[in-house]
């Protein structure tokens, strides 16, 4: 899963990114200090995960990852290749997610690239960037299926006629992902590589005195997100970051006492998962405990080739135990005294937390 961090120059979108992957870009108090994309690898916080490793004692632990790449920040006019506008948008084309980042708090230290905090027109500056850019992808497919079109081709006429609906769609200002499609129109938008049929999850950056108590910024922009049918979030970049400085111990301990319950780290995670539609199954043993990412609805047989295409091609069964019944019962062998290993045939759909061994013959 890649997410691409975005936001305005001076939201707080590197500071958030150097605290949730202690990849170190650079932060700085002025615009583009982030040329490169930066790209950090984040192990996915999984509690059953360690609570296999207490029981297996094993090798290795293999938590499932996220990889997030922090993207310049960006200005009026970057579809038209203002500021790093033309290297903005082509690294958002590569991501599967994109995370928001958008200012909440008040600092006179911090410049804001517009001069005054709003939350509303921050999204809105970049949505609007992202809308002008699939604007020009959907007139040049327009221009080619018009020509192509001619022969009579009724395909091609019924992909003019939504690619016209498209148009008018971002036209009144309303990203791809808020529009109402058919599946096989869903095939051919997301064959399109549209950047606002992203899923988008807002991040309202705010300072530490206000990261329980939402001021009328994060409820601004809470609402507006609401309207753009996307999830939002509540950080504090700069708690974010000491609590990536700290051991594992010291890290709970300073949420207790800050009363945030997880770190935003934990929470943009389990956002992001629900966003994109994810679950992780589970494999465990002496050897190896480990998590695998797959998406909501996958058949026994493809979530075996995740691990190996050979476990798809030869699949033969596999043999299930939710992890609640495994901790409840305390080992795999009372699980199978009591006759709890269930076995699954190729149409079983595996479930979140699902314990699984796969049997295969190739």
């Amino acid at each position: 899963m890649k997410l691409g961090v975005v936001g305005l120059p001076n939201v707080g979108k590197s500071t958030l990114f150097n605290a949730i992957t202690q990849a170190g870009a650079q932060s700085a108090n002025y615009p583009f200090c982030t040329i490169e994309p930066n790209v950090g690898i984040v192990a996915v916080p999984d509690e059953r995960l360690d609570r296999l490793a207490e029981m297996y004692n094993p090798e290795k632990y293999t938590p499932t990852t996220i990889e997030f790449v922090d993207i310049a920040g960006l200005v009026r006019g970057a579809y038209k290749g203002e500021g790093l506008g033309n290297k903005f948008l082509s690294h958002i084309r590569e991501v599967d997610a994109i995370v928001h980042v958008v200012r909440c708090f008040d600092d006179d230290n911090i410049v804001h690239v517009d001069g005054s905090v709003d939350p509303v027109r921050d999204m809105e500056t970049i949505n609007i960037e992202l809308i002008f850019a699939d604007i020009e992808t959907v007139d040049k497919r327009i221009d080619r299926t018009q020509k192509n079109s001619k022969s009579g081709d009724k395909k091609l006429l019924v992909e003019l006629d939504l690619l016209k609906r498209i148009k008018a769609h971002l036209e009144s200002n309303k990203p791809i992902r808020s529009m109402e499609l058919t599946d096989d129109e869903r095939v051919i938008v997301k064959g399109m590589f549209l950047l606002t049929d992203k899923p988008v999850i807002y991040v309202a950056n705010v300072s530490e005195n206000e990261l329980l108590e939402p001021n009328d910024y994060v409820k601004a922009l809470y609402d507006a997100a609401k309207k753009d049918g996307a999830e939002a979030l509540t950080i504090c970049a700069k708690v974010e970051e000491e609590i990536s400085e700290l051991s594992k111990e010291e890290k709970q301990q300073f949420i207790e006492e800050l009363g945030i319950g997880e770190s935003g780290l934990d929470k943009l995670v389990k956002s992001c998962y629900k966003l994109l539609g994810l679950i992780s199954y589970l494999t465990a043993g002496p050897k190896e405990v480990r998590a695998w990412t797959i998406e909501k609805g996958t058949k026994a047989p493809q979530a075996a080739g995740k691990i190996h295409s050979d476990f798809e091609r030869g699949f033969i069964r596999a043999e299930i135990v939710p992890f609640d019944t495994l901790m409840e019962l305390g080992s795999m062998n009372a699980c199978k005294e009591k006759g709890l290993i269930r076995s699954e045939g190729k149409d079983y759909v595996v479930q979140d937390g699902d314990i699984v061994l796969f049997r295969f013959n190739v």
